[in-house]
């Protein structure tokens, strides 16, 4: 009892003002058990989403919320004309519950001590993907792993997926680098917050060198430049001085040991400076150097731009992609690597416009607004949104509807982001 009571209250610490004491209690618990079980931490997350939208203020009051009700609307009537059918009302669900998510879960991030402890919650959830993915590749752990009578499965497979690839509780090895990606710059925060103690650190620090090791085991090139892009943002402009060089001179040495003009003279030492597991996934070492044309992003990418140009304004409907891609060039792809453009594809390019331009201009703005610059874990909060927004631009990993859930609460977070307070007195 005693520990049940300590625990209820460190879920109703740093409560926001206006957030339901239930409401934040499961939102919490939600994110972490979010990579753990979609299942558990959707109740929870459904509860605390109803909480979050009673009693507030008019949902057009947010000109934002307008946007995505427009958007919503452009997306049920590309569905009566969508070449993929019943797939086009299907595919809804990958946005429509997830624009009321973005409304309903602001109340629980209106602060940065909100927003800190949300973070530490999806680090802690992060937990059982590193120890599940590390148990795959070095233990041989396979599946499936039933907790609570089947209320969480663990579907894993030994050796990875792909093979010698870690996926952990995804189903993918590059959605697993993904989840890990945007999770990393909320770990480098924690670990770099002052005031630790010896063993709070040591146990945070652990959490980090494995969460390194795991994103690194992906073999996902993604994760692996998102690795590089947060820490700048974490550590912030102080550390800058000394840090840029030395993510500069690292980049140097990849770009010396994979770009194909680079003479011998210069990219032998290189290679034997960077790991042969680095360059060679970076230069598809596997096919030869040279990845056949068709199934390059490029080639995807290109079909689907002629896909746009023949229906730009409603789309094709959800999945289309994945049926009509197969058809014009004989090989498979479920989606074009790329998010505006996949949009595009599904539902027109008015809709593309309006979703991207409002994920960019919630980053611009919160950036504008300080959250960039701001205190450390402020800064982490907006690096990881910014991961997750670089990694859809060669991948899609949102169709995880955990990465999906996660990436919706960064974005209400930015959404929270205020001024700096006047100093009293002005």
């Amino acid at each position: 009892m005693i520990r049940l009571s300590a625990l209820d209250d460190r879920l109703r610490a740093h409560r926001p003002a206006d957030a339901s004491p239930l409401g934040w209690r499961c939102f919490q618990l939600g994110m972490v058990l979010l990579a753990s079980s979609a299942f558990l931490a959707g109740l929870a997350l459904l509860v605390a989403l109803i909480l979050g939208s009673r009693g507030r203020r008019p949902l057009l009051e947010d000109r934002v919320n307008g946007v995505l009700l427009l958007t919503a609307a452009l997306m049920v009537l590309g569905c009566f004309r969508a070449a993929s059918n019943e797939l086009a009302w299907l595919g809804l669900a990958n946005w429509l519950p997830f624009f009321w998510g973005f409304w309903g879960f602001q109340p629980y991030l209106t602060s940065p001590a909100a927003r800190r402890r949300v973070a530490l919650a999806l680090v802690a959830g992060t937990v059982p993907v590193i120890l599940t993915g590390l148990g795959q590749l070095w233990w041989g752990w396979s599946g499936p792993f039933q907790l609570l009578g089947g209320l969480i499965i663990w579907h894993i497979k030994a050796g990875g997926n792909p093979p010698e690839r870690l996926a952990g509780l995804f189903d993918y090895a590059n959605i697993a680098g993904a989840w890990l990606a945007l999770a990393w710059p909320l770990t480098l925060a924690a670990l770099l917050e002052s005031g630790l103690g010896r063993w709070s650190r040591g146990i945070v620090l652990l959490i980090a060198a494995a969460l390194v090791a795991a994103l690194f085991l992906t073999d996902s090139r993604n994760a692996w430049g998102a690795l590089l892009l947060a820490v700048p943002v974490v550590a912030g402009p102080a550390s800058w001085l000394w840090l840029l060089p030395v993510l500069l001179l690292v980049l140097v040495l990849i770009g010396l040991a994979t770009l194909p003009w680079v003479p011998h003279l210069l990219q032998d030492p290189a290679r034997g400076l960077v790991p042969q597991a680095v360059w060679g996934r970076l230069i598809d070492l596997d096919y030869g150097g040279h990845r056949p044309l068709a199934i390059t992003r490029l080639a995807q990418w290109q079909v689907a731009l002629g896909l746009i140009a023949e229906r730009p304004w409603l789309g094709w409907g959800a999945a289309a992609f994945s049926i009509i891609y197969p058809m014009r060039t004989g090989h498979w792809h479920g989606h074009p690597h790329n998010l505006p453009i996949d949009l595009a594809v599904s539902h027109g390019v008015p809709v593309a416009v309006l979703v991207v331009g409002l994920v960019l201009w919630l980053l611009l703005r919160a950036a504008r607004l300080g959250m960039a610059g701001g205190s450390l874990f402020e800064r982490a909060w907006w690096a990881a949104a910014l991961v997750l927004v670089a990694l859809h631009a060669t991948d899609m990993p949102f169709y995880d509807s955990r990465i999906n859930v996660a990436g919706w609460v960064l974005l209400a977070g930015l959404r929270c982001c205020r001024p700096p307070e006047p100093p009293a007195g002005v």
